[in-house]
Parts: C-alpha cells; sequence; structure tokens
C-alpha cells in the first residue's frame, strides 16, 4: 500500500490517516535496544510569533495533507514496550457522540482543529485535537505531524480550532514544545506515531479555557468501539469541513504494528484527528492505513510510551 491521500506502506502495505502503506514484503527491523522514551523540545518563542503571521488563509487551503511523511516508515517495536501502565483517564469524562461507518460531515467542535506546519520547506496540514492537561494547553496529533520520523521537527506549527472553510473562530495557536516518543522521532516506528503539543496563550486565554478539552485515557483494552474524527483533505473530500466515521477497532492484520483499525473512508488531511471513546475520552487517532485495505483507518495504541509523551507536554 502506497502513501497516497491517507494511507502508507510499512515495508510493504499499509494505509495511514494521512497516508498508505504498502503490502509486507520484507522482514521487519530489529527491535530497537534502548528503553522507551520520549522527545522534547521547545520552540523558540520568536517562532510562535512568526507562525501566526506567517499562516494566510491561501497558505491553508494550499497546504500538503502529511500522509506523505510516513509512506516508508515501518514498526519495529515489539508489545511489550508499548503497554505497561494501569488504565488511567486525565480530565473528566464526558458522555459519547453518535457512530457513524464512513465519514460524514459534522459541524465544527470547538476543541478538534487543523493543524499547519512547515518541514523541509513545505507546508502541511493535519488534524488535532485540544485535551485535557493541568496547563490547560496541550494538542493531541500524529507524530508524523510535528516530526518528520527522522531528521529536524517540524516549524511554523498552529492549530486552529473548529476550522471550516477557511474561518477560524478560535484564532490560530502557536506551538511552544513537542513532546513525542523517541521510536517516532529517531527512526520512524509507525506504533508510535503520536505526538502531544504544548500551545501558547491567546488573548490572555490558555487552549482548554477557549475551546474546552477532551479527556485523555492511556492503556485501555483492545478492540473498543471509537468515534474518530478529522479534516480529509485528498479526494473525494476537501479538507474545508470536520468529518467523522465509528465502529470497532481490530488489529494490524500484518502484525507490522501494534496499531488497531477501524471502518473509516477518510483520505489525507485527517492525520492526527481524535479517536474517542464512549466515555469521550480520546485514546487514540488516526495515523495510517493500508493500500490493499481499503476504508480502514489505523490509530496507534496508547500505551505507557504515549502516556510519558503527554505527561511531558502538560508538564511543560
Amino acid at each position: 500500500m502506497r502513501l497516497t491521500s491517507l494511507r502508507v506502506g510499512l515495508a510493504g502495505a499499509a494505509l495511514v490517516a494521512c497516508g498508505l502503506l504498502a503490502t509486507p514484503t520484507a522482514a521487519l527491523a530489529a527491535p530497537p535496544t534502548s528503553s522507551p522514551g520520549v522527545d522534547h523540545v521547545t520552540v523558540p518563542s520568536n517562532e510562535a510569533a512568526v507562525a501566526a503571521e506567517y499562516w494566510t488563509p491561501d497558505r491553508m487551503r494550499s497546504a500538503t495533507p502529511a500522509d506523505v511523511l510516513v509512506a516508508d516508515k515501518v514498526a519495529s517495536t515489539p508489545a511489550a514496550d508499548v503497554a505497561k501502565g494501569a488504565p488511567v483517564t486525565y480530565g473528566k469524562p464526558v458522555a459519547g457522540g453518535g457512530v457513524e461507518l464512513q465519514a460524514t460531515a459534522e459541524a465544527p467542535v470547538s476543541n478538534i482543529g487543523k493543524v499547519f506546519f512547515t518541514l523541509s520547506g513545505r507546508n502541511y496540514v493535519c488534524s488535532a485535537n485540544s485535551v485535557s492537561a493541568t496547563n490547560g494547553s496541550v494538542v493531541s496529533t500524529a507524530g508524523h505531524c510535528v516530526h518528520g520520523g527522522k531528521g529536524k521537527y517540524a516549524s511554523k506549527w498552529i492549530f486552529v480550532p473548529a476550522y471550516e472553510n477557511g474561518a477560524a473562530p478560535y484564532g490560530q495557536w502557536a506551538a511552544t514544545s513537542f513532546s513525542a516518543p523517541t521510536q517516532w522521532t529517531k527512526g520512524g516506528d509507525l506504533t508510535y506515531d503520536t505526538a502531544f503539543v504544548k500551545v501558547g496563550t491567546l488573548n490572555g486565554r490558555t487552549l482548554a479555557q477557549a475551546v474546552g478539552a477532551s479527556p485523555v485515557a492511556f492503556n485501555q483494552a483492545r478492540g473498543l468501539a471509537y468515534d474518530a474524527f478529522g479534516y480529509p483533505a485528498a479526494a473525494p473530500f476537501d479538507g474545508q469541513t470536520l468529518q467523522s466515521c465509528s465502529g470497532t477497532a481490530s488489529a494490524d492484520p500484518y502484525g507490522q504494528t501494534q496499531s488497531q483499525g477501524i471502518p473509516c473512508d477518510m483520505t489525507g488531511g485527517s492525520s492526527g484527528g481524535p479517536w474517542f471513546l464512549s466515555s469521550g475520552a480520546q485514546n487514540s487517532l488516526n495515523s495510517f492505513g493500508y493500500n490493499n485495505i481499503p476504508n480502514v483507518m489505523f490509530g496507534p495504541y496508547y500505551g505507557s510510551v504515549a502516556q510519558s509523551a503527554y505527561a511531558a507536554a502538560a508538564a511543560s
């Protein structure tokens, strides 16, 4: 499965909520020898100001869906390193929404939005969600929506909550720090395609004060039902409106990742969009898909490593 629209290829076959993977054709790389860790970097204060000025409506509309950044990624870390902690939810659980098996247009949701960033001189777009944190300023998105899997972090990174047809009713929130698993930032391991971003305040308010925040849960059971949201930009979508789909998660049929898949036909641009449990807590996100498994979106398992990345962002 090649990375086209929202699908990626893991050494062979995979589809990403931002890129498509090809069918597996080679053995997986040896697992890393280092312990799971978190890569945390602070964004220079002057860059936040530049980001806010850089993202004009025209640049937002022309940004490329970031699924192209996962086309050559693979997974190599054993399941034992994915989940070791006890189940936990940060933030107050809320009632879940409706369930849709295929992407359905939604009215804007204040805490869900689009992400825009620059990487290697090119402008990209993803989706993201505001999650509960003690600092009130944390955004959840895919790892490939902040870092290419090797090399440098993104620049000019902003979150635009409740985006719709070019409108930004809650403004643009610039990143002040990035936190992501080292398995992603040092090697592009798709099992760890997740990141948490701290954003600055805007008009004297934190992100949570302005748009709200979803609870976020880690180390939950597998095979749960999810409602997924995002802004797919590749055909037949145009990235201008929020879409949703839902279904029960199942394991990666190729065993190449520890990610789970749900029925969903969203395309590139929806990467990083949240997956919600029936409680309303976020517990995964749009990550990738396989080119030979149509209409299935895969998302990373939120285990102890993802929890550590979240904790780093919440404490920053």
